[in-house]
């Protein structure tokens, strides 16, 4: 590596902390968002699991609360997307972007900085839920390792997510159509193996659903867990738990 090319990649690494520490500056300045983040997706596991979950059964004798957080996890990760639009849609609207932009730093810390920062929120909303997870009685069962691998794919499903909320946001510019995400974020993140086996749907949203991207993450983790699931000839199905779930609700 040449002397320039270490020293541009010196100063990048230094403003991506720079920004970094700037969005965690921001979450001590505004603790309530930053908690009411947190504490959302505990409400989510809380209603469908409760409220909902009486009405599940998992054939073979799996645990249907077993089933959900590993789907839950992933909807955490999903549901950051609107988190990292809304901060880079608001910094652009107010000029921040293009004041960063004339400053003499590396203009990739822009977005590094911004993408660092939520992947460590992401972290924490994570942590919050899984502790979440095991007072209600969710367990992983094929030891550290597994559980370890199936967080790294999780946090690579939110890292993945973290660049197409950039890039909506550079591209709409405005933190009100925040909602018009959502209308999409949302019906992408029901319409998947999260909460319910495709097989108990019908069969051309079953067909949706298999093929979700979300799914392809929740299968491979509930596998890694140890926790129920299924088997399918998609992506989204491609491994098999020791509790299959072939497809009734109630």
């Amino acid at each position: 590596m040449s002397v320039l090319a270490a020293h541009r990649l010196r100063w990048a690494v230094t403003d991506t902390a720079t920004l970094t520490g700037r969005a965690l500056a921001h979450w001590t300045r505004q603790p309530v968002p930053f908690a009411v983040g947190l504490l959302f997706p505990v409400l989510l596991v809380l209603m469908f699991g409760y409220l909902f979950g009486g009405a599940m059964s998992v054939p073979g004798g799996g645990d249907y609360r077993e089933f959900l957080l590993p789907g839950m996890y992933a909807m955490t990760m999903a549901f950051g997307v609107e988190t990292t639009y809304t901060a880079v849609a608001t910094d652009t609207a107010r000029g921040v972007t293009d004041r960063f932009r004339s400053l003499p730093m590396a203009s990739s810390a822009v977005v590094t900085g911004r993408a660092v920062a939520d992947l460590l929120h992401a972290t924490a909303a994570l942590a919050v839920l899984m502790a979440c997870g095991v007072a209600l009685g969710w367990r992983w069962h094929h030891g550290p390792t597994a559980a370890l691998a199936a967080v790294g794919l999780l946090l690579l499903l939110r890292f993945a997510l973290i660049w197409v909320g950039v890039h909506l946001a550079l591209l709409l510019r405005s933190p009100e159509s925040v909602a018009a995400l959502q209308i999409i974020v949302w019906p992408v993140g029901f319409t998947s193996n999260a909460f319910v086996a495709p097989d108990t749907m019908p069969g051309w949203l079953a067909v949706l659903a298999q093929w979700n991207p979300l799914s392809a993450t929740v299968a491979p983790c509930r596998e890694l867990f140890g926790n129920p699931g299924w088997g399918g000839d998609s992506f989204a199905g491609s491994t098999r738990s020791t509790s299959p779930w072939p497809g009734r609700c109630c």
